[in-house]
């Protein structure tokens, strides 16, 4: 049975698929259009992904990062939200399925977003760690702090390998996340574990291409990968990792580096939805869309943010970041109301506001508007951008206050493996983290 969120409003029923930057942002501008909106996810909370590797590294909450759906709805009141997952999406029907129900639409953005991709490595996605959601930051810093302490009572061959953590991608989540777990390790974990020698412990960051950072200028990509350097991250470039196991990294040599972490953040793709429901997609799952963000032969779906593949200046697709996806959500609303007046919709252009990458205390890399700034002004310039773009007060002042208490006394708060542990947890390996929840399901 199809359900109509009310049958007596005559506006135009808009359906939003997914809360996070370009669904909120759609939202945000729908609002001042006479139609009634839906926003629909399997999240009641939208998460600020830019800070999800600082969560990954226990220098934030995860709480400080994300923020109820609802919350920010509250003052829209033509919006409505829908705690659901989407199963399918029938462009002919013009309906969305839910776990709960079938909603009609005449208007669909599709924000579902991206997910991890591991281009067919053999073991990665059983073993390796992704980084894409709030539980994936939570379970990895569990991880984290699991393998010091299963390091102190180890022989030296396991400590070795519980001590070694891999993280293979050079874009800038894998430089962010390298910098943040070597000022985790060689700061608080080294005071932390004295039964241990810090000297040990290796991090290891491998980017297939010839550079960290490949979407910037060479002078910052060189900067980056000199500071990484001094924090005693090896940064080793052209390496493909060929397969990951529980206990080692092989890499296209045939050479493999034993560890009990790899942390994939190597690339992503479109979520599987759009597939799934039918719809054309690429290679990487992102779907092609119109100048104006719409499907092809259908006016009324429009794809945003990771999952649509929009074409950038200079060849291949615009990147998958927070600002592509805000700037597309506010212009497919606002071709949703061109359409409603019958007004010709204009074609989106993307004002490229730099990119940037931090590195570590007082070190980042940033690019914008033409030009480039590193070290402590670039740290800055980081700094304020995401704390302006975070949603909450709450959460702008309790991220100020962390980063300001790691600042001036180099601690890091959040180093607890929560939420707390059952007997025998901890006799499991950590690269079988991905196994707990079914361990714990059979203590219950």
């Amino acid at each position: 049975m199809v359900s109509e969120a009310n049958n007596a409003d005559e506006r135009p029923q808009v359906i939003i698929i997914g809360a996070g930057f370009g669904g909120v942002w759609a939202a945000k501008t729908l609002v001042r259009l006479p139609v009634r909106v839906t926003m629909l996810d399997k999240n009641n909370y939208h998460t600020f992904l830019p800070l999800l590797y600082q969560v990954a590294a226990a220098e934030i909450e995860p709480e400080q990062i994300g923020y109820p759906v609802r919350g920010i709805l509250r003052r829209m009141p033509n919006v409505t939200f829908t705690l659901a997952e989407v199963t399918a999406v029938d462009l002919a029907a013009q309906t969305v399925t839910t776990n709960h129900a079938t909603l009609a639409y005449d208007y669909l953005i599709v924000a579902t977003g991206s997910v991890t991709q591991f281009f067919g490595t053999p073991g990665a996605a059983a073993h390796a760690f992704s980084l894409k959601t709030m539980e994936e930051g939570v379970r990895l810093r569990n991880h984290i702090l699991t393998c010091f302490e299963r390091a102190v009572h180890a022989t030296p061959d396991e400590r070795r390998r519980l001590l070694t953590f891999v993280v293979v991608g050079g874009g800038p989540t894998g430089v962010e996340y390298a910098g943040a777990l070597s000022e985790l390790v060689h700061g608080p974990l080294r005071k932390d574990f004295p039964e241990l020698d810090i000297a040990e412990v290796s991090i290891v960051l491998l980017e297939a291409a010839g550079r960290v950072l490949g979407g910037m200028s060479e002078s910052l990509s060189a900067y980056a990968a000199q500071s990484l350097h001094k924090m005693k991250v090896e940064v080793r470039l052209e390496q493909r990792v060929t397969a990951v196991s529980g206990t080692a990294v092989t890499l296209h040599d045939d050479s493999e580096i034993p560890t009990s972490t790899v942390v994939w953040v190597a690339g992503v793709g479109g979520e599987a939805l759009a597939k799934e429901s039918g719809i054309e997609v690429l290679g990487n799952g992102r779907v092609p869309v119109q100048p104006t963000l719409q499907l092809p032969q259908h006016e009324r779906v429009f794809a945003i943010g990771d999952l649509a593949a929009f074409p950038a200046e200079g060849g291949g697709w615009l990147p998958m970041v927070a600002q592509v996806a805000i700037q597309q959500g506010i212009h497919a609303a606002q071709n949703i109301g061109r359409h409603q007046l019958a007004q010709p919709l204009t074609p989106f252009v993307y004002w490229d506001k730099g990119t940037m990458a931090t590195i570590g205390r007082n070190k980042a890399v940033v690019n914008w508007h033409g030009r480039s700034f590193t070290g402590f002004l670039a740290w800055l310039i980081w700094s304020v951008v995401h704390i302006m773009y975070l949603i909450g007060f709450r959460n702008r002042i309790m991220v100020m206050l962390s980063w300001g208490w790691r600042y001036f006394t180099f601690e890091q708060m959040v180093r607890l493996i929560m939420p707390s542990t059952r007997a025998g947890w901890l006799a499991i390996a950590p690269q079988d983290a991905f196994k707990r929840d079914a361990y714990e399901e059979s203590a219950d």
